[in-house]
């Protein structure tokens, strides 16, 4: 059997996207508690990582769960450094019930693609659900519409971590190739299919309030 440090070192040989100390930061840990057990989530960029204590302990095993899932190798601590890391991040981590299953468990985006002039597709499980720029910024937009159309209601992130996450899904989207009709689709048009989703009117989210009005 391949030991974690094995693989990681093999991953790397074959040019696995490896991340800076800058670069890699966890949107939240969630840490679940029910029959007797603990189960920790990472979320990472729409990924959602299962790991238990020991795992999460393990800077080898840390490491390949989220090169294994998430396709990116975090950076490499000096032993101690990771200790401490890890120790905050427990301490740091939301607690919730585990019930039978997390209500907003295995959520992640497929891929994002691009159509020009601020139109986007949000690829989900075999559906493909229209956004503009503005909607896909902003998070109680995102939240309604995945619900809407994909019956899933995505898991509510704090306002930076939902920033840094759309813009690496912008920044990592694929183009569509040009369609007839395209260059004269307005967002009104794009969006004509959206109505209201009762209990959604006039709710603000906290990151709407405070970004730059995208």
């Amino acid at each position: 059997m391949v030991t974690d440090s094995q693989y990681i070192l093999s991953s790397i040989k074959q040019g696995c996207v490896m991340l800076a100390d800058g670069e890699f930061f966890i949107d939240r840990l969630v840490k679940y508690v029910g029959n007797g057990r603990i189960r920790w989530h990472v979320e990472f960029r729409g990924h959602r990582i299962e790991l238990t204590t020991g795992q999460l302990k393990k800077q080898p095993t840390f490491r390949r769960k989220i090169l294994e899932q998430a396709g990116v190798l975090p950076p490499q601590r000096p032993g101690a450094d990771y200790r401490r890391w890890a120790i905050d991040l427990r301490k740091n981590a939301i607690e919730l019930p585990w019930r039978e299953r997390p209500v907003d468990a295995g959520f992640a985006v497929d891929r994002l693609v691009g159509h020009g002039g601020d139109r986007w597709t949000v690829e989900y499980q075999g559906k493909a659900i229209k956004f503009t720029t503005t909607k896909l910024r902003r998070q109680t937009s995102f939240r309604k519409r995945m619900l809407l159309k994909a019956k899933v209601l995505p898991p509510q992130m704090n306002p930076a971590a939902y920033r840094k996450w759309v813009d690496w899904l912008i920044q990592n989207a694929t183009e569509a190739a040009p369609q007839a009709g395209d260059a004269v689709m307005t967002e009104k048009s794009w969006l004509e299919d959206l109505p209201e989703l009762g209990g959604w009117q006039g709710e603000v989210a906290p990151e709407e309030t405070d970004q730059d009005g995208a």
